[in-house]
């Protein structure tokens, strides 16, 4: 049985990058005892993710990038290795990746494959992200990638050997969840032998 909500009163906190909400509702269980609740929700919008890989040379394409909340949180360089990832500002999940593929790692590439969906962190952001894969290949580079200037996007583009891809989660080289989570499943659906 799902709960029953009742949203009372939403107050803006801040809306200065993205929005942040401090809500106000009522939250009646299953047991029928009415709790009123208050939670800060964060919605930055919502997103997509690719793992670009190829069978021949079992490479995948990765990214790295400065991300302050990492550097705050501990990561001494604030530097993330990570797929190639945005935002979709409204757009279908498909065209966004493809578009955030060119922009970001210089790949113009046709033909995607969704695979899941995900919230990402559900108690706290609105977020849900759109997961695909691609196979790429050398005569679909189209560019340097390295993302948009207006963006202020410093975008490293990396080619991984996939199995090394897959170590350097466990040595900790790379800690971003979509990226593990979609090398998990190449691995899991054998995309790279």
């Amino acid at each position: 049985m799902n709960p029953k909500i009742n949203i009372l009163k939403t107050d803006l906190l801040s809306d200065n990058w993205y929005i942040l909400n401090k809500v106000t509702y009522e939250f009646t269980p299953e047991n029928g005892e009415m709790e009123i609740q208050r939670r800060e929700v964060y919605d930055r919008g919502n997103g997509a993710a690719i793992l670009l890989y190829n069978k021949e040379k079992q490479t995948v394409i990765l990214t790295r990038q400065f991300r302050l909340p990492t550097f705050l949180n501990g990561n001494k360089s604030g530097m993330m290795i990570e797929v190639c990832a945005g935002l979709l500002d409204e757009h279908d999940p498909e065209v966004c990746i493809k578009r955030e593929t060119e922009e970001e790692v210089g790949y113009r590439i046709e033909t995607v494959e969704k695979i899941f969906e995900a919230y990402m962190s559900s108690g706290a952001v609105t977020e849900i992200l759109y997961f695909f894969t691609a196979a790429y290949s050398p005569e679909m580079k189209v560019s340097e990638g390295g993302g948009l200037k207006e963006e202020h996007e410093h975008i490293e583009v990396l080619e991984i050997d996939f199995n090394t891809a897959l170590e350097m989660i466990y040595t900790g080289e790379i800690k971003d969840a979509k990226t593990i989570m979609l090398l998990q499943h190449a691995k899991i659906k054998q995309l790279i032998n």
